[in-house]
């Protein structure tokens, strides 16, 4: 059951963790990126190449990026490279700094000053980044000491306020407490609009439908209310609670 409760907030991380992105309306638009030019550097350079460097490095600090966490992830790769002229290859541009990024861990202050500078020590985004990065790292539940390092040393960096730092991690630690499992596995495969005798492929289908349909688009989120993010959050959790709770019933 600790199982079940553990993969039931993956999904949901990635909702609640893109609520800060609301002031991005005007900068992250496709009419803002339209004049550039995509390539490795210009895209690893930008704020957001750096922010998915960063992303990269705190995704594997406990040992491996695990192959649920690796499927939304691919999806804010969807959402970013969605804005930029040539989205196809903006998103394996993505893929491939996150792949190199998340083995070099000693460049982690580096990244985090270049990104800081980047966005000229803007409070605003400071926090909606920190937001995400401290968020993320509840992925598996805790965060581990490795990723409590990382975190500190990222806030370093953006010389954040500690206040501010510990009310974003008290917040979702306080959300994660809250999670209550499904009561039962009939209430599980109603939630994703299945039978009980479906196959597990068409299970895993139905979930990955759901799951990108309740994700928070990077982009498309900016405009949406606190009340509208708190309930994808919920939703989000239900999703990926009744689909471990499946995935555990038929292993028996």
């Amino acid at each position: 059951m600790g199982n079940i409760i553990l993969f039931a907030i993956i999904g949901a991380v990635f909702y609640y963790i893109f609520k800060s992105y609301g002031s991005y309306t005007s900068e992250y638009s496709k009419k803002a990126f339209k004049n550039m030019t995509i390539t490795k550097e210009s895209i690893g350079n930008s704020e957001l190449g750096m922010f998915v460097a960063l992303v990269a490095k705190l995704a594997k600090a406990d040992g491996k990026v695990d192959a649920l966490e690796a499927e939304l992830v691919g999806i804010m790769f969807d959402d970013i490279s969605a804005v930029y002229p040539e989205p196809e290859k903006t998103k394996k541009i993505l893929k491939e700094i996150f792949a190199e990024q998340k083995d070099i861990p000693h460049n982690l202050q580096a990244v985090a000053e270049d990104l800081a500078n980047t966005i000229h020590q803007d409070r605003q985004k400071q926090q909606q980044f920190m937001g995400f990065l401290i968020q993320l790292a509840f992925v598996d539940g805790e965060v581990s000491e490795s990723e409590d390092e990382m975190l500190q040393t990222i806030a370093a960096a953006f010389n954040f306020d500690p206040n501010a730092y510990h009310a974003i991690f008290n917040q979702f630690e306080k959300m994660i407490k809250n999670i209550r499992p499904k009561a039962n596995i009939s209430d599980a495969y109603k939630l994703l609009g299945l039978n009980e005798n479906d196959e597990m492929q068409v299970v895993k289908k139905a979930y990955r439908k759901l799951v990108r349909q309740y994700h928070p688009d990077i982009i498309k989120s900016q405009n949406k209310g606190e009340k509208y993010m708190q309930e994808a959050t919920a939703k989000t959790q239900e999703i990926n609670q009744a689909y471990e709770m499946i995935k555990e019933a038929r292993k028996r």
